[in-house]
């Protein structure tokens, strides 16, 4: 079964707040969080560095969007290893990698994390709207990672 490594930007394109998200964006953003939840793996990281970014952005409560909901899936799920694989990370002490699980890169660091754990998981990342997975191409192409475009159209800069 695929596991998936959610960026940050898919549940806050969800919830409709906070985005640039548009109307269209959004609807898809909600569908695949809920395909996700209802069904998939979702990969994070045993340090709960991905949970930490996401509570950020989203409530506890699970409501009212889309994407408060899949962080309470997430977070109520993640010691259930049939919806959630947890996965231990190396920390690098060379900034250029962050973790062990990466070469030397120029990835934004507050994204390293979701890739490093798509390395260690074998999981396919879902971005919405950031345009970092699209210029770091080669990159993914090197470690063998897919990043699913939800809104091309908005992951470019």
């Amino acid at each position: 079964m695929t596991a998936f490594v959610v960026d940050t930007n898919v549940p806050i394109s969800a919830n409709g707040r906070e985005t640039r998200a548009d109307e269209r964006c959004q609807l898809e953003c909600v569908r695949k969080l809920k395909a996700v939840a209802d069904g998939e793996v979702v990969a994070i990281d045993d340090a709960g560095s991905i949970l930490n970014e996401y509570l950020k952005y989203v409530r506890w409560s699970g409501q009212p969007g889309a994407g408060d909901l899949f962080f309470k899936h997430v977070f109520n799920s993640q010691y259930d290893p049939t919806r959630v694989r947890r996965v231990p990370l190396n920390p690098s002490e060379d900034h250029r990698r962050v973790f062990d699980e990466l070469p030397p890169n120029t990835l934004d660091r507050s994204d390293r994390k979701f890739l490093a754990v798509a390395v260690a998981a074998r999981a396919v990342v879902l971005n919405a709207t950031d345009s970092d997975w699209a210029e770091q191409q080669a990159l993914m192409d090197e470690l063998e990672v897919e990043v699913r475009q939800l809104c091309p159209r908005h992951a470019t800069k």
